[in-house]
């Protein structure tokens, strides 16, 4: 029996639903019934991090190579039939996939045909198919990813800079790996990890856009296989120290001009971090450094960043949290020091109620307007999902915010003794 609950905002003037489905999946079904689109995610919380788990309580611990499962994102589009892709271009639909470092996500957006597209995402999702043959040709494809990636001046950047904050924690490790440890992935290493992480009782179905919940539910009724209500998974990772590994990390590639991402490094110690001070968070961040901040301004004046490429993120998961500015600039370090000054500054005085105020506003009104687009509710229901979240409370939690609250992030966020700068410099200096 499939048990629904209807979930409201008043704020919003929205509602979606939440069903747990007989087979075991969390489907949430958000209609939009005067979109022209629909866009539905498949996702599975299981991402690059996750190279270490136990499978029964108080077993062996299970150490699989790294990009694992980012390989098997891969080789799922692939079946005895062939290949999914070709599938979804018979209904008209656009498809695609990706893996983070937290999650898997397999989807499609389409105008027409989301059911029978429905029916395709579902099934190839859950038919794993691995050969030696069909293995070791992807090792050569996934391969050249990884070698493409590398040569990535903004994902080197990012990557040496969580290399520069974490020590221990496999977010600093890139998320396809290395053309070493894939070489180690077997069809049976794969398949432990499908039966491991693709179970129902760990994965969700978000749909939203022009779709009847009834008729989504019928083609789940039809498509889903029950999963073994006993799963268990439980991740591993090694303690992290509250200190960086090291202030600056610094490589030379072929950029025009020099890029930069400057991170603060936070404690986990007392897990992930609540729904309402990620929305205090997200506000203290929007009245320090969006593009109607001081702070922008006097780097903009000054020459010191790039306006279109200057931005920031709170970047966390299970066991990790940052908060990462980053930009193009001629002078990353004077840049870098405007930030913490900014930041020194804030702690000192705080902001006034007008700063506050319009932060505040801005966040609000742009995740309202988000609710305009299947694609951004898809992918934001998604995410929550997995980091124990809802959307709507996300949304009361940002109106709800105060100044005080806002400001008191401050006491475990942006400590300059936990910050690290990462620069990507030309090869050859700028003339």
């Amino acid at each position: 029996m499939n048990r629904i609950r209807e979930i409201k905002s008043e704020r919003a003037g929205d509602a979606y639903y939440e069903v747990r489905h007989s087979s075991g999946l969390k489907i949430l079904i958000y209609p939009k019934p005067k979109n022209s689109s629909s866009y539905a995610i498949f996702g599975t919380k299981y991402g690059s991090i996750d190279n270490c788990f136990r499978t029964s309580p108080g077993g062996e611990p299970q150490k699989v190579p790294n990009g694992i499962a980012h390989y098997l994102e891969h080789k799922l589009f692939e079946s005895a039939e062939g290949d999914a892709f070709a599938r979804f271009a018979k209904t008209g639909a656009s498809a695609n996939a990706y893996t983070s470092f937290d999650m898997t996500c397999f989807l499609f957006s389409c105008t027409a045909n989301v059911y029978q597209s429905l029916e395709i995402l579902l099934d190839f999702v859950q038919s794993p198919y691995f050969t030696e043959q069909t293995v070791q040709k992807e090792q050569g494809i996934i391969g050249q990813e990884i070698r493409m990636y590398d040569d990535d001046p903004q994902w080197r950047v990012l990557f040496n800079l969580l290399g520069a904050l974490y020590h221990t924690h496999p977010v600093k490790i890139d998320i396809a790996g290395t053309t070493d440890s894939i070489a180690k992935i077997t069809p049976e290493l794969l398949y432990r990890c499908y039966r491991t992480f693709y179970n129902l009782n760990n994965m969700v179905l978000c749909i939203a856009g022009n779709v009847e919940p009834d008729r989504v539910l019928q083609v789940c009724d039809k498509m889903l296989k029950p999963a073994d209500p006993s799963y268990h998974v439980e991740r591993i990772f090694e303690p992290e120290p509250e200190h960086i590994v090291k202030a600056r990390a610094e490589q030379k590639m072929a950029v025009a001009v020099p890029l930069f991402e400057l991170g603060f490094k936070e404690s986990c110690a007392a897990g992930r971090a609540t729904t309402q001070q990620i929305a205090e968070t997200d506000i203290l961040l929007e009245a320090l450094a969006s593009d109607a901040s001081p702070l922008f301004r006097r780097l903009l004046d000054a020459g010191l960043i790039n306006e279109a490429s200057f931005g920031h993120e709170y970047f966390e998961g299970p066991g990790f949290a940052s908060v990462i500015f980053s930009g193009e600039s001629r002078d990353p370090e004077a840049a870098a020091d405007e930030i913490k000054k900014a930041i020194a500054s804030v702690r000192a005085e705080g902001f006034d109620r007008d700063t506050f105020e319009r932060a505040k506003r801005a966040v609000y009104g742009r995740n309202i307007a988000a609710l305009n687009n299947v694609g951004c509710i898809a992918n934001s229901l998604v995410a929550l999902e997995f980091a124990g979240r809802e959307l709507f409370s996300y949304i009361d939690a940002v109106a709800q915010a105060g100044v005080d609250d806002v400001l008191g992030r401050l006491e475990v966020q942006l400590k300059p003794q936990y910050s690290s700068l990462s620069v990507v410099r030309p090869k050859q200096p700028a003339p």
